[in-house]
């Protein structure tokens, strides 16, 4: 960028405007390298950096538009060129203005390396696998787990009283809750904190973690049933 016109730097006023024409005609263009870069990356949001021989340049961009461009000379402070903040210092500018042909150039170099980075890349690709089925065999099965799971609620809702509470046992070692409220189950969780929900008000297992323990969950019923049993056998030796 050559040609300014000379201006008194008495005049503190006149720097300052001159300073904010310049920095506006910089948001302008490197605005353009900001939606560039945005479209390059494939997101709304980002930074690159770009190397010269006298220092560094990152342009941020956030929805499309440029957030800031920043230099970090070889030699010196970093100024920030264009920000949402306050505007540079007249010198630090200039500074970096020197070097701004350079940055675009760079920019440029980089969009060039990446022409026919594409060519021979393949647009058609096999079908990928149906999961109906499999998805339908999950829904089958913790269905059922549910009906049962909800049974269970309701008649520990109606033993206990409340409107919320947990059912825990171990099978095999492995600590199974069931948490229930008003509505039937919140959850069945297998392995404590951090385990996994067989059951939940969010989304269903993953295949592998419900083929593991659904083979399980009769244990976990039959723990339940021993416990009613238990408070069968508690009732009966009470006399009126």
């Amino acid at each position: 960028m050559t040609g300014w016109p000379d201006i008194d730097i008495t005049d503190a006023e006149a720097v300052a405007d001159r300073r904010d024409e310049v920095v506006a005609a910089v948001r302008d263009h490197a605005g353009q390298i900001a939606y560039a870069l945005a479209r390059l990356q494939g997101g709304d949001y980002g930074q690159r950096t770009v190397d010269t021989d006298d220092g560094a340049w990152t342009v941020k961009y956030e929805a499309g538009d440029l957030e800031y461009l920043r230099f970090d000379p070889k030699s010196g402070s970093e100024v920030y060129v264009v920000s949402t903040k306050q505007p540079p210092e007249p010198e630090p500018l200039a500074t970096a203005l020197a070097d701004y042909d350079a940055f675009v150039a760079a920019f440029d170099e980089h969009v060039a390396s990446l022409a026919g980075v594409l060519d021979g890349s393949p647009t058609e690709f096999p079908d990928p696998a149906p999961v109906d089925g499999v998805v339908a065999e999950r829904d089958r099965i913790v269905g059922a787990i549910r009906d049962t799971c909800d049974a269970i609620a309701h008649a520990l809702r109606r033993y206990e009283g409340g409107d919320y509470g947990t059912f825990a046992t171990r099978v095999d070692g492995t600590r199974w809750e069931l948490k229930w409220d008003e509505d039937g189950t919140s959850y069945l969780r297998v392995g404590g904190e951090g385990g996994i929900y067989l059951l939940s008000q969010y989304a269903p297992p993953a295949a592998p973690d419900l083929r593991e323990y659904a083979p399980q969950f009769s244990g976990f019923v039959d723990a339940y049933n021993e416990y009613v049993d238990d408070l069968e056998s508690d009732l009966a030796t009470v006399s009126l």
